[in-house]
């Protein structure tokens, strides 16, 4: 586990990866948000 986590935090590659894994899950998050929120108002009228 200690040798996972130097590999994540301490290299070029492991910080990329973190920015990209981080990235998809907060785009995902906005995109569920923005269509729910569509989904209501179109419902609302």
């Amino acid at each position: 586990m200690d040798v996972l986590m130097k590999l994540l935090f301490a290299t070029d590659i492991g910080l990329l990866s973190l920015f990209t894994i981080v990235f998809l899950i907060s785009m995902g998050l906005f995109i569920w948000w923005r269509i729910s929120k569509n989904i209501r108002e179109e419902e609302k009228g």
